[in-house]
This record gives structure tokens, sequence and C-alpha cells, in this order.
């Protein structure tokens, strides 16, 4: 199973907060998983703790390292995609995110009713 993780699951995990239900804590431990993180998190949060709207680890790289998430760049297709994408939701960064999980058959971790009007696979954090 390939994951992708939603911004806030994130840095729940870097932030040590036990939030996440087991079942999806262990398909993120999971060796036969593979779990992504987007550089479109990257920018959402050096953007707020910029705007003092979020405190957040200072080396989000070196966390990424820490759980063995792999970085998952953004293209020209997966930012073109966007476009093609319903309003069912404004938020620029999801907006990213479901594209790039769309395009790369992800499935996205996360707590955001707002992802299931695409049809993108959710797990629920």
């Amino acid at each position: 199973m390939k994951l992708l993780l939603d911004t806030h699951v994130f840095l729940w995990l870097a932030g040590g907060e036990a939030r996440l239900p087991p079942k999806t804590l262990s398909k993120l431990e999971d060796a036969r998983n593979t779990v992504f993180i987007s550089a479109v998190s990257a920018w959402e949060i050096a953007i707020k703790r910029s705007l003092g709207k979020l405190r957040a680890p200072d080396d989000i790289a070196a966390e990424a390292e820490r759980f063995r998430f792999i970085e998952l760049p953004v293209t020209i297709s997966h930012a073109v995609a966007t476009e093609k994408l319903p309003m069912h939701h404004s938020d620029p960064f999801d907006r990213l995110l479901i594209a790039q999980a769309i395009a790369e058959d992800l499935q996205i971790v996360t707590r955001d009713r707002a992802f299931s009007p695409y049809g993108v696979g959710i797990v629920p954090a």
C-alpha cells in the first residue's frame, strides 16, 4: 500500500501526539507499505510557521527521515492536475495533495472530510 500523509498527520507524528487510530498507525508502521510526505506539506508548514500560525519542528526534512518517510516532489503535471479537480474544496495545499494522490495512486492519511468527494483513497486519521 502506498500512503500519502496529510500535513496534520505528519505534524502529529513529528510532535509525538497519539491521535491516530491503532489501525492507521499499524499501516504506517508496516514495512510492506510505503509512506510519502509531500513537498506540499513542507511548503504549507513553512508558510504557516512564517506567519506565526503554526508550531512545527525546525527541521522538517530531518523529521521525515527519522520516520523513513519518502519525499514526494511536486511535478508540473501535479500542479496542472489541480485545474481539473472539481471545486469541492478551495485549500490549495489540500488540492495539490489530492492531485498527487490521484496521479501517483496513493491513499491519503487524513482526518479532513473534504477529501472524500474527490474519490481518492482515504485512510482515516
